[in-house]
């Protein structure tokens, strides 16, 4: 049986070299614990290379996925300095095995939290809100795995870009959020395909980060869910986001 060490250093070589590997669940079995185990050692080996966490990123924030996945509760996975894109920084997709965008929504945390918090008391944690576009890229073949699988590939953390950061306001149901490539329309969603309700999703990120010994610090930035399906970059050049209120995330996938 692969170790948790061996199984981050496969992931990180996959991720560094762009060479998909098979899923570690076709061959074996190892439980959800074990998965996060896996994520912490392949972060410990992104800020040994230099890359500090910012944040973190929620996964099966729809009923939907979670339905299609045969799961019943959320994934979290990490988010690393290096990932964050912006007008300087574009996505290298030469250096990503199958690129994804997904239309999300980012909070920035005002202090640091300690406990489980609900959808309510989060309020009290967040001094800004933001359009935001998440790209996922499994390093598994052919973009299929096991939830032990992704979550051990740290939930297929890829790249991320965040718009500019507004003013938190108390409610952020029903705001349209219309992903184009290349000035087309891609995909269109609502905030209410996440979870029902965003606070609720960075609810439930307190609650996987204290279960799995995940930071969470002031400053950090936490994705709250996808509120559509990820759609393929493939040659897109430019990607944006616009939410209802939340303005524009952007980038340049080259």
């Amino acid at each position: 049986m692969t170790s948790i060490s061996e199984k981050a250093a496969i992931l990180h070589r996959s991720a560094r070299t762009q060479q998909p590997i098979a899923q570690f669940s076709t061959t074996e079995e190892y439980d959800l614990e074990s998965a996060y185990q896996v994520q912490h050692e392949l972060i410990k080996q992104r800020v040994d290379e230099g890359h500090e966490v910012v944040g973190v990123k929620m996964g099966f924030t729809s009923h939907a996925k979670m339905e299609q996945m045969g799961v019943s509760d959320m994934i979290i996975g990490q988010l690393t300095a290096d990932m964050q894109l912006d007008a300087n920084t574009p996505l290298n997709k030469s250096e990503c095995c199958h690129p994804r965008a997904e239309p999300e929504i980012a909070f920035r945390l005002s202090k640091d939290i300690e406990g489980v918090l609900d959808a309510q008391e989060v309020l009290d944690y967040v001094d800004g809100v933001a359009s935001a576009i998440e790209v996922i890229d499994s390093r598994y073949e052919n973009f299929k795995f096991s939830l032990e699988d992704v979550v051990a590939d740290n939930c297929s953390s890829c790249a991320f870009v965040v718009g500019p950061w507004c003013e938190v306001p108390l409610g952020l149901n029903g705001l349209d959020m219309i992903m184009s490539f290349d000035g087309a329309v891609e995909a269109e969603g609502s905030s209410d395909a996440i979870l029902d309700n965003p606070f609720e999703a960075l609810a439930a990120a307190t609650r996987l980060a204290h279960q799995y010994g995940i930071d969470l610090k002031k400053g950090m930035i936490v994705l709250a869910g996808a509120s559509t399906a990820a759609s393929f970059i493939k040659q897109t050049t430019d990607v944006s986001l616009k939410v209802d209120g939340l303005g524009t995330a952007a980038f340049k996938a080259l």
